[in-house]
């Protein structure tokens, strides 16, 4: 009879903690975002600084845990023409997944336009969190998208390797 009590209490336990796991990632650490001061940013290829571009219906999540939990999404009226003319075009083609909550970013239809050509990714602002670049992926129909993503340094950062001197200096905690 201890055995079922014993095993019953593990199972209990268990849920209860599975559960706690499963909010806390989906939900727990996210935050609705406030619109950055300056807009949604992209760094001109003439002057290599980030400058703002027109834009409407923003909305955005992040959460303090992490800095590559950013995500956002907007509506522009700018042509991609235009933009790829004027601003540096990112590599970054993946975009990070979302909660499934935040139902404006939808990270496979946001990849599939990318592959499709018909939407193409920008960067956003290097360095926006030390090692973390901010992408930005506009379509062809203007509807936007942003994320965070790992640049070199970040990814010798946080993996553990020598950093070396073409990365700034990291920030103290």
């Amino acid at each position: 009879m201890n055995g079922k009590i014993l095993g019953g209490v593990i199972l209990v336990a268990a849920a209860i903690a599975g559960l706690a796991l499963y909010y806390l990632q989906v939900y727990g650490y996210y935050h609705e975002a406030p619109a950055p001061d300056e807009g949604v940013s992209l760094v001109s290829i003439s002057s290599n600084a980030s400058e703002p571009i027109l834009t409407d219906n923003f909305r955005a999540i992040d959460a303090d845990s992490s800095p590559i939990r950013y995500r956002a999404c907007f509506d522009t009226s700018l042509s991609l023409a235009m933009l790829s003319e004027t601003y540096v075009v990112s590599d970054e083609v993946t975009p990070r997944n979302a909660p499934g909550w935040f139902d404006c970013f939808d990270a496979k239809a946001i990849a599939e336009e990318i592959e499709a050509a018909t939407a193409l990714t920008f960067l956003g602002q290097k360095n926006v969190h030390f090692g973390v670049d901010r992408i930005v992926a506009i379509t062809s129909d203007g509807r936007g998208y942003v994320w965070h993503e790992l640049n070199d340094c970040g990814d010798k950062a946080y993996d553990g390797t020598v950093v070396g001197e073409a990365c700034p200096e990291r920030p103290a905690d």
